[in-house]
């Protein structure tokens, strides 16, 4: 599996993200533990997570995520065999991107992750009334005490993106070197016009989030009968328009001719991005991971990414 650079970082990863936002609230420890066992024996090594994962379940606090992600890598021993990503900023108890709270913060996800260093540190949403220096400073702090090695952004436009980079030449802070945008076959404006030209400019890495569009490229939304089967089906229920089933219709031809999945199509498609270092992808269930495993592996042909292509303008 040949692996993929972080930004001009000396990480490399597979090509694809494992999502962690669904331990402890879809997948139970118990799935959480097995899933990441099967993820890491089929040669993936890229993991991602948040502190605010799974504030949203009644009873949860945050951090939820992390400490299911913990308790494998005390187990496993993989820790130096993957590469691990939190994000900092969107749980109500440590929110914002100061470097008071960003210090604070990295204290408690490195303790719930049982680890002394996160690979990479995302700041989970822009905040633009806190200066970049200092979010950048707090990083360069992290990184010189050697608990973080990367850092990257989430939910930044473009323009933010190039405003963090002069900061950075400027005033010789540590640079983002890694984007997490929301990008799939169905929502594919956003990232295509505002942020895909700034990260190849800077040779940011890319990793895509809802990279499924929450589930509607698997497939298993197909009408509005189905929308009740899953705690995501309301989030689709706008892509069940015209354009979202000639995509679905699209999946299901290119999955047939490679004896595939509709699910393992979509993130194959992402992977073929030249702009995309790895799309992130969840599983409950180790037969889900198994689709998550196979796209690493299918190769899609010009005609095939032109069908997508066309399918989804």
């Amino acid at each position: 599996m040949q692996k993929r650079r972080i930004g001009q970082s000396e990480l490399q990863v597979a090509p694809l993200m494992f999502g962690g936002n669904v331990f402890g609230w879809t997948a139970d420890e118990a799935a959480s533990l097995s899933i990441l066992d099967a993820f890491f024996d089929a040669g993936l090594d890229f993991i991602d997570t948040a502190d605010v994962y799974s504030k949203w379940v009644p009873g949860h606090v945050g951090g939820e995520s992390e400490t299911i992600i913990g308790k494998w890598l005390k187990q496993s021993g993989h820790r130096d065999r993957v590469v691990l990503a939190t994000k900092v900023g969107m749980l109500p108890t440590r929110e914002g991107l100061s470097a008071a709270n960003i210090l604070a913060a990295v204290e408690d996800s490195l303790r719930r992750l049982q680890t002394d260093y996160i690979d990479v540190y995302f700041s989970h949403k822009d905040v633009p009334d806190t200066p970049l220096e200092e979010t950048l400073g707090a990083y360069q702090r992290l990184i010189e005490a050697g608990k973080v090695r990367v850092i990257g952004a989430s939910n930044y436009t473009g323009a933010r993106l190039q405003e963090a980079a002069r900061v950075s030449r400027e005033q010789n802070l540590p640079a983002y070197q890694i984007v997490q945008p929301e990008y799939n076959l169905y929502d594919r404006a956003g990232y295509e016009t505002d942020l895909e030209p700034v990260a190849v400019a800077q040779k940011l890495s890319v990793v895509s989030y809802y990279s499924l569009a929450s589930g509607f490229l698997s497939g298993k939304y197909r009408s509005r009968d189905d929308l009740g089967k899953s705690p995501r089906g309301s989030r689709v229920e706008r892509m069940l328009d015209a354009r979202g089933l000639r995509i679905l219709a699209a999946l299901d031809e290119v999955a047939a001719q490679h004896r595939s999945t509709p699910a393992s199509v979509a993130l194959a498609w992402l992977i073929a991005r030249p702009s995309v270092t790895a799309p992130i992808a969840s599983a409950t269930s180790l037969e889900q991971l198994k689709s998550l495993v196979e796209a690493v592996h299918l190769t899609l042909s010009s005609a095939d990414i032109a069908a997508l292509n066309d399918a989804s303008a």
